[in-house]
């Protein structure tokens, strides 16, 4: 069990669940005011995805990132900064001619994918340590080369990245970068649990997960929709941290819709009543390995 436990909040991401919810985090305001809520409410990370204030949907625009980290640098709240550096990796194919890309593709470059890291110089950044189904017709794609050149580009910009890791194979490949030399001691990992068609929201999956993990690596885990809190606790169980966030629940409880903050104060009364303490900023810093 970890009795010392960081909190993650994923205040927006990027799916459809402003549709949802009208508290989920739309515009660069909004966002920022989303994390500093989360926070106040005992978050020591904030992990931050933008969209497109017009139509809600996600964005990969430098400069609402900008706009963004300037507004909760600038609060006077402190916290750990760590950007989304997982879109533009978007591929559809077409109906007509399935070697072609169809509506809803979004596919750049691995530079091209960190320029708003570059320009904001966060304090982490995520890199989804692999290519896989995420529903529909539709697959994110992130090669081992693609890979390699962004922790190389991160690890240059003195930028710590959150390993997220969605299936065991994904493991095996962020292994690989750390034996490289790609990625700086210790490693920090993000097990990603529930999502279409990743690895299942359960015991026994974060289990196998985290006994595959290296052995010094600083880790958290989370599961989507109504499997969010209870893998709270089973993270914490297992030894490691948590996130919450909107971009993986919209709900306090069944019907009852959740703001970040809700959802961070829900998951430090589950911590604390599990005999364990939630991390203040230094401590979190300390235990990350962050400057």
């Amino acid at each position: 069990m970890n009795n010392d436990v960081i909190i993650s909040c994923a205040v927006t991401g990027a799916g459809d669940t402003t549709s949802r919810s009208n508290l989920v985090p739309i515009t660069p305001r909004q966002i920022a005011d989303s994390a500093i809520e989360a926070a106040k409410a005992g978050a020591a990370v904030v992990h931050v995805h933008v969209r497109n204030p017009e139509s809600g949907q996600g964005s990969r625009d430098p400069r609402l990132f900008k706009e963004t980290v300037d507004m909760i640098r600038d609060s006077g709240v402190d916290m750990i900064i760590n950007l989304t550096a997982g879109m533009g990796g978007d591929w559809v194919p077409s109906e007509g001619d399935p070697s072609l890309p169809g509506p809803g593709t979004d596919m750049i470059g691995p530079e091209a994918r960190l320029t708003h890291v570059v320009e904001c110089k966060p304090d982490i950044c995520s890199l989804d340590c692999g290519t896989m189904n995420f529903g529909g017709n539709y697959t994110y794609i992130n090669t081992a080369p693609y890979l390699r050149t962004m922790a190389k580009i991160v690890q240059e910009l003195g930028v710590k990245p959150e390993l997220e890791v969605f299936d065991l194979g994904q493991i095996r490949l962020a292994r690989s970068l750390i034996e490289d030399g790609l990625i700086d001691a210790p490693p920090m990992f993000q097990i990603c649990l529930g999502i279409p068609w990743g690895a299942g929201a359960d015991t026994e999956t974060m289990a196998a997960m985290k006994q595959a993990l290296p052995a010094d690596a600083v880790w958290a885990g989370f599961g989507i929709s109504k499997m969010q809190m209870p893998m709270v606790a089973q993270a914490v169980l297992l030894g490691g941290n948590v996130r919450v966030g909107l971009e993986d629940n919209i709900y306090l409880d069944r019907g009852v819709l959740a703001n970040n903050g809700m959802l961070v104060e829900r998951a430090v009364e589950i911590i604390e009543r599990m005999g364990a303490r939630v991390l203040g900023l230094d401590e979190a810093r300390s235990k990350l390995g962050l400057n």
